[in-house]
């Protein structure tokens, strides 16, 4: 098989598999199912992936990778007001476009407890709202610079019945998270 074959397929793996995980819940899908939705033989998919779980590291990988640019972006800054919204708008452009992948992530997030990949993006949030929050602001403050992240996170799914692009919807979610980053006075912004 030609590598561009074995990316096509592995990719529509991927998609149907998000798919799946997103309709249903990865506890619920099994690979069994994966395999007759994709039209493939169970073996034939166990040449791709050994596992769900070595679905959702794939599936995570890629993510993981835009996520630590902004990581490592942060690591060379001061928390200042204007550097915790440019992580903010940086971490929205990480983010662009996975609307399915986060929806998957957020709503799995049991499931994926154990999960190698579920561990390694949990630390890189964790990192990512140190950054944006700081400790000891009061609660409410605190609580908008979390909620900025899940505005990115649930704003497409939360607006999926409005009568907008996705981008219009995405756009929409960058300009909320942003207005609610604090502004290093305890206040948000």
């Amino acid at each position: 098989m030609q590598d561009t074959e074995l990316g096509s397929t592995r990719a529509r793996i991927q998609r149907v598999a998000l798919e799946l995980f997103a309709e249903q819940g990865y506890d619920k899908t099994s690979l069994r199912e994966l395999a007759e939705r994709l039209g493939m033989t169970k073996a034939s998919l166990y040449y791709y992936f050994k596992s769900k779980d070595d679905i959702v590291r794939s599936l995570v990988g890629d993510l993981l990778a835009a996520v630590d640019e902004v990581v490592d972006w942060s690591r060379e800054r001061e928390p200042t007001p204007q550097h915790r919204r440019e992580l903010i708008e940086r971490y929205g452009k990480a983010v662009r476009g996975q609307g399915t992948l986060l929806r998957f992530l957020t709503e799995n997030q049991p499931a994926l407890r154990g999960l190698e990949a579920g561990d390694a993006l949990r630390q890189r949030m964790r990192t990512l709202i140190g950054f944006v929050v700081d400790p000891a602001d009061p609660l409410p403050a605190q609580l908008c610079g979390r909620l900025a992240f899940y505005a990115l996170h649930g704003g497409p799914a939360i607006l999926s019945d409005v009568d907008a692009t996705s981008e219009e919807i995405f756009d929409a979610a960058c300009v909320v998270a942003l207005s609610m980053v604090p502004d290093g006075d305890g206040r948000q912004a």
